[in-house]
């Protein structure tokens, strides 16, 4: 087992995944640096969020292995990766995925709450949020009483509050009018940026991807290319030899 970079936040290496007999995944590997902004780019179908939820261990690759911060996560239990999650990484999804029966803010407080912070700090880095997502008048609201938009930022709003080390967003930006979009967009990489939060961000946007450091192409679930292809190389030997040649 090779230990991954130590300047690398996540590190995969010869990921697959299949369902169904089709291959999502077939040997990807990449590395993701501390406080970058990462675009996943791609068309549709073609592995963008299966790669994030191996990233984020909501699923188990077939095949290869999923470091965080030099520690192993392809080999930790099903409670250890829900653990990990809870604690480490935020996921904003296409659609949000909100608790029906909480308010706004409930549901943004809500990873805060799990993780056993008070109440009244809790409703407070909330609100925050809230208010910079422009939904902080609706924070007593239950998502039946939010259109779309509002609820996807909701959704945004909870994935930062409880600012996690590794932010996965598979195309956050979907339920959004463009304009909304952009805005939303902005916000988001100016508070990762700000929190030195990591981003992996799905997207098959290409304005999306003009907002990350660099991108990472899939097609087919192959990687088609990247914007520094020596940067993404996940073994030790090439990140030397990418240093030694600068």
């Amino acid at each position: 087992m090779v230990a991954p970079p130590d300047n690398d936040v996540l590190w995969a290496r010869g990921l697959h995944h299949s369902y169904g007999g089709s291959p999502a995944l077939a040997g990807i590997s990449l590395g993701v640096r501390e406080g970058e902004i990462l675009a996943v780019t791609g068309p549709r179908g073609s592995g963008k969020t299966t790669l994030l939820r191996c990233l984020s261990a909501q699923l188990a690759p077939s095949e290869g292995e999923v470091w965080f911060n030099s520690s192993p996560v392809h080999t930790l239990s099903a409670r250890s990766r829900e653990r990990l999650r809870l604690d480490r990484f935020g996921w904003i999804d296409t659609q949000p995925q909100l608790v029906a029966e909480l308010t706004a803010w409930e549901n943004a407080a809500l990873p805060l709450l799990l993780r056993g912070e008070g109440h009244r700090a809790a409703r407070h880095t909330a609100a925050e949020w809230l208010d910079r997502l422009d939904v902080g008048g609706c924070a007593r609201r239950r998502p039946d009483r939010l259109d779309q938009s509002q609820r996807q930022r909701v959704a945004i709003a909870r994935a930062l509050a409880s600012v996690p080390h590794v932010l996965f967003a598979d195309e956050p930006t979907a339920p959004l009018h463009r304009t909304d979009g952009t805005q939303v967009l902005r916000t988001l990489t100016t508070a990762a940026r700000s929190h030195q939060i990591t981003v992996v961000l799905a997207t098959h946007d290409p304005d999306v991807a003009t907002l990350a450091d660099r991108t990472f192409a899939l097609v087919d679930g192959r990687r088609a290319g990247a914007s520094s292809a020596a940067a993404d190389a996940p073994d030790a030997e090439s990140r030397a030899a990418c240093s030694l040649s600068v």
